[in-house]
């Protein structure tokens, strides 16, 4: 189906394009949304004669998109979330909740906005973009952790999973030290020089 974008797509145009795309994703995604109209002699002329209007229009909104942006990018939210002694996650941390997060605090976004390639499924900081608009893209800053101490420990570069093991194997070897020196378990022998 031809349409012609009234805002930029990724990977398909611009504003004012009139492109060739499929039908299942002009009538299901394109359409609904108002980010193109169906290519037809009315609408090409509808189009022509409003064009500066629409122009103007997705200027004022990627202007508001990216006033909005330099409030939210870079900042950083803390989730505290159940993990296992490796830093696996109990579950996953998807858009929605990344969205419900930043709203939380003050934000406001929608978990469309939120571009995950794969849930987040560790304990730790990731960075996470937000598409405000098709061209404001900001990145926020998740730190996972399993308690507020733990998420203050990896805010400041910790890796909290290697230094736990690391603690561990400190604690195993010093109990080893002192099993071969004869500390632990031993027992004093009196009277035996008397």
């Amino acid at each position: 189906m031809k349409v012609i974008l009234l805002e930029r797509v990724e990977g398909w145009g611009v504003l004012g394009d009139v492109v060739n795309v499929k039908d299942g994703f002009a009538r299901n995604f394109l359409l609904p949304r108002s980010k193109a109209l169906r290519a037809t002699a009315s609408n090409l002329k509808t189009f022509e004669g409003q064009r500066a209007e629409i122009e103007a229009r997705n200027a004022k909104t990627r202007e508001a998109a990216g006033a909005s942006g330099e409030k939210l990018d870079g900042t950083s939210y803390i989730m505290i979330r159940q993990a296992g002694e490796s830093g696996q996650l109990y579950g996953s941390v998807s858009g929605r909740d990344v969205a419900d997060m930043v709203n939380a605090e003050g934000g406001k976004i929608d978990r469309s906005m939120v571009i995950l390639d794969k849930p987040i499924k560790t304990l730790g900081v990731h960075p996470v973009k937000v598409k405000l608009h098709a061209e404001v893209t900001i990145t926020v800053n998740i730190n996972i952790a399993r308690s507020q101490d733990e998420a203050e420990r990896q805010a400041r570069g910790e890796d909290v999973i290697a230094s736990r093991f690391e603690e561990e194997a400190r604690a195993d070897a010093e109990a080893a030290a002192d099993l071969l020196e004869g500390g632990a378990g031993q027992q004093e022998r009196f009277g035996e020089d008397a």
